[in-house]
């Protein structure tokens, strides 16, 4: 008789070892602030690549809706000249 399947208390879903279950700190709330502001350029640039794309969730640790309000920041200092497209070469 086939055994039964074990399920986490998590949702049962296997998640890799890399420690996935553990919370990722995220570096945007040490940043004190609710909004991104395309005004605040160093807060823009810490979450820029040395070639000026913008980092992925992933590696920032932004949550959806912070990585948007970057992306869209990003954009909007890049259309007045306040951030370059393209980074240093």
């Amino acid at each position: 008789m086939p055994r039964a399947r074990e399920t986490s208390s998590t949702g049962g879903a296997r998640r890799g070892r890399r420690g996935a279950d553990r919370a990722r700190p995220r570096k945007y709330t040490r940043v004190n602030s609710e909004v991104v502001d395309y005004k605040d350029l160093n807060l823009l640039r810490r979450f820029l690549s040395d070639k000026g794309k913008t980092r992925g969730r992933r590696v920032t640790g932004l949550s959806r809706a912070h990585q948007r309000q970057l992306s869209v920041a990003v954009k909007r200092a890049r259309e007045i000249a306040l951030l370059p497209y393209v980074g240093e070469r």
